[in-house]
């Protein structure tokens, strides 16, 4: 029996290599590897590179070689981004600051507005000659 493939009976402690212990027919195992090391049988080990893993492992890098150019435009975009955000931002304030400057609540655009009515009102009747 190869050590790879053997497994121990949790139940009955029987070395076997099949799904089932043949002894107790229960199903619970663990391989013999987890506590005994199978050496390697090759007489030469894998290469642990080769130029397909090389490219793979290039790929998947996290660490990506970047060239000045690159990273002068990504950081120039960066920064335009953040020069409008700003701008919009300091906009949005001025407005802010100037609509609630110049009016106090809902009651005075309405005076407002009605105010507006009534001269339009007095232009109309005097252009008619009517004195109001």
């Amino acid at each position: 029996m190869q050590l790879k493939i053997a497994r121990l009976c949790l139940d009955c402690d029987e070395v076997h290599s099949e799904p089932h212990c043949p002894t107790c027919a229960s199903e619970a195992f663990a391989y013999l590897t987890r506590w005994v090391p199978a050496p390697e049988r090759r007489i030469q080990p894998r290469p642990t590179t080769s130029p397909a893993a090389e490219v793979y492992r290039e790929l998947t890098s996290t660490t990506v070689a970047t060239s000045r150019r690159s990273r002068l435009l990504r950081r120039s975009a960066f920064g335009v981004t953040a020069l409008t955000a700003a701008g919009w931002l300091w906009r949005w304030s001025k407005d802010r600051g100037t609509a609630s400057s110049t009016s106090t609540g809902p009651e005075l655009s309405l005076a407002a507005s009605d105010g507006t009515r009534r001269s339009e009102q007095a232009r109309s009747l005097r252009e008619r000659g009517i004195k109001g």
